[in-house]
């Protein structure tokens, strides 16, 4: 996905936008190293756009869930039978995350949604700490680096 990505430039990715609906290249326009990961989300789970669109962090570990869970198969129907059932709280509880708002309130505070794959278990688990937690709520923006300080002082 990563090399797909990144041999696609900016002309060839808008040209293939040209024929995705609107709302969804609207959603995937936010992507840029992650887009691809984001096509195949959007593509598989359909129902879930809503829920991205108001969270688009919450993408990168829909992509990411079968490193997060530690399967060698993609889940993508059971993603989207979760959902149904429960929810965007129901999907963080199935992705390891801590289904609260404050979960939420952290994900959009992301200062983009292409989180690197590289923080996705560290930050899932700073999460999980109310400390840690409550500080990163407190971030009006919270970017890679700062996501980083974060999650190596809670592995300190």
């Amino acid at each position: 996905m990563a090399s797909a990505a990144q041999t696609l430039d900016a002309a060839a990715w808008k040209t293939y936008l040209d024929f995705v609906p609107r709302e969804i290249r609207e959603f995937l326009t936010q992507f840029t190293f992650t887009r691809m990961e984001a096509l195949q989300v959007i593509a598989r789970c359909p129902t879930l756009l809503e829920t991205l669109q108001a969270t688009p962090a919450l993408t990168a570990f829909i992509g990411a869930h079968t490193i997060l869970r530690t399967t060698t198969e993609p889940h993508f129907s059971e993603i989207e039978a979760v959902h149904e059932r429960s929810g965007v709280f129901g999907l963080l509880e199935w992705l390891g995350l801590p289904a609260s708002r404050q979960t939420l309130e952290v994900l959009h505070h992301l200062e983009s949604p292409d989180v690197a794959k590289r923080l996705l278990e560290p930050l899932r688990s700073a999460l999980w700490e109310p400390r840690t937690l409550f500080a990163l709520q407190r971030e009006s923006v919270l970017t890679d680096r700062l996501l980083a300080r974060y999650c190596h002082a809670l592995a300190a």
